[in-house]
């Protein structure tokens, strides 16, 4: 008989619990375990409609009605964790911020003999952190409030759990986990428990739902075939931001990560308002690679003007840097930094978009196929078609897909 276990998350918001959850949850299922998520939060929205739960104020430590209701949530949800593995269930996930012992030791006296295993997510990376917060900002929670003051009622909410705060010191079986970077930091476990190697394998190991790598319409400089710069799209690149824009109609995409250029910025912006709502994300880890003096020139130019960089670049063009630029090898980490912030920034079962450059989407797709180094700058990467990959415990899909082509089988969108 499998033993069954309980996954306790810990952590203030918006630190990537829930998003850690999901990816257990759904890992687990797949192997074939009976698991369910319990969150807290949506069952506070569920039972409250008035949205008078979202104010900051509810969260006060100092509010007796505020922290009898989040008690009660709390309950409610542990009894029905406890009728679930009564009923045949392996593993509950408790979805909640959990950040005082008192709360943790609660749930631990309501589930007596059964394996505990508590997870605590961090994230010290304050750029990822302050997108994730604005992001945070904008849930239906706060569609009553200004962008700004939802911002900072949510800044005021995580101030109130910080000064009641207690970090995992004392309980068995915990583990201390870099959210930002899929990483652990810290584990100290007491006993053998179900499932622990493959949750240490789901923590560390990217998982990707739906992941669209789309290329800019075409620009000016493309036609011209002129390199770097912030050119604009082209009537037929607008045309194309159009076609991928009508293709993606039915298929949700909650947020569109881009470049700070404008050709990605355009392309992005029609598939956002088929969207509801969508949000345009614009990351300097996406910018194309920097040509330097060579900016804005033509191949042809860079030839007969530069024969000693075109003569250069030939031979190994990964690890070629452009004078007073950037090479393929050079901004390796941080369009590596940026994937990592696509990731902390986007629910685990949500679809993600990223509308791109040639070399940067090289450099991303490169990361998931394992291409060598001299491959990578001569990955295809058209305008009218673009990569769709699928990545988790059991399988891999990756595939170009034409703008208008019928969505493939199989459930994927």
């Amino acid at each position: 008989m499998k033993r069954k276990l309980v996954i306790v998350m810990v952590g203030l918001p918006a630190r990537g619990k829930s998003t850690m959850a999901r990816k257990l949850g759904r890992t687990l299922e797949l192997d074939g375990v009976k698991v369910r998520i319990f969150n807290n939060g949506e069952l506070r929205r569920k039972l409250d409609t008035s949205e008078n739960t979202s104010s900051s104020e509810f969260f006060s430590p100092v509010n007796p009605t505020g922290k009898e209701l989040r008690e009660q949530i709390s309950r409610m949800n542990i009894e029905q964790a406890q009728a679930f593995l009564r009923e045949g269930g392996e593993v509950v996930i408790l979805d909640a911020s959990n950040v005082t012992r008192e709360r943790r030791q609660s749930i631990a006296a309501a589930f007596p003999g059964m394996a505990l295993c508590y997870i605590e997510c961090l994230n010290t990376d304050e750029e990822a952190l302050e997108a994730n917060l604005e992001r945070k900002a904008g849930l239906k929670e706060f569609r009553h409030l200004t962008p700004e003051k939802a911002l900072e009622s949510f800044l005021k909410r995580i101030a109130y759990y910080e000064s009641i705060y207690e970090p995992l010191d004392t309980e068995p079986n915990r583990i201390l986990v870099d959210s930002f970077d899929s990483c652990i930091l810290q584990e100290r476990i007491t006993e053998v428990l179900p499932y622990y190697d493959r949750i240490r394998d789901i923590i560390t190991t990217r998982v990707v739902r739906n992941l669209f790598l789309v290329r800019h319409g075409e620009t000016h400089y493309n036609r011209e075939d002129r390199i770097g710069g912030d050119s604009d799209l082209t009537d037929k690149g607008r045309d194309q931001a159009n076609a991928l824009a009508e293709h993606f109609n039915t298929i949700r995409i909650p947020i569109i990560f881009t470049s700070n250029y404008k050709r990605t910025l355009q392309t992005a912006t029609p598939i956002a308002e088929r969207q509801d709502p969508c949000s345009i994300i614009a990351l300097p880890e996406f910018n194309e690679i920097h040509a330097g003096i060579c900016e804005g020139m033509t191949y042809e130019e860079i030839r007969k003007k530069m024969p000693h960089v075109a003569k250069a670049r030939g031979p190994n063009k990964y690890r070629y840097v452009y004078p007073e630029g950037e090479g393929y090898k050079t901004m390796e980490d941080r369009v590596h930094r940026g994937l990592k912030k696509v990731f902390f920034l986007n629910n685990y079962d949500e679809n993600i978009m990223i509308v791109g450059h040639r070399a940067v989407n090289r450099m991303i797709l490169s990361s998931f196929l394992s291409r060598q180094e001299e491959e990578i700058p001569y990955i295809y990467m058209p305008q009218d078609r673009y990569y769709h990959i699928q990545i988790d415990p059991h399988k891999r899909i990756f595939e170009m897909v034409a703008y208008k082509s019928t969505p493939p089988a199989g459930g994927l969108w």
